[in-house]
């Protein structure tokens, strides 16, 4: 039974560190945006609503 309550432990550890890693990359691609392009993207998705 510890076997399995350590398998258990060891996968959310697991778990909890790729979802850190996705969640960092996805910063880190935001972070790119220059205010400009971010001031594009978003009139973009304004003039697509509005239709």
């Amino acid at each position: 039974m510890r076997r399995v309550w350590k398998f258990l432990g060891l996968a959310g550890l697991l778990g909890v560190a790729a979802t850190g890693a996705v969640v960092a990359r996805a910063e880190r691609q935001r972070r790119a945006y220059t205010p400009d392009e971010i001031r594009a993207r978003l009139r973009e998705r304004v003039t697509e609503s509005a239709k």
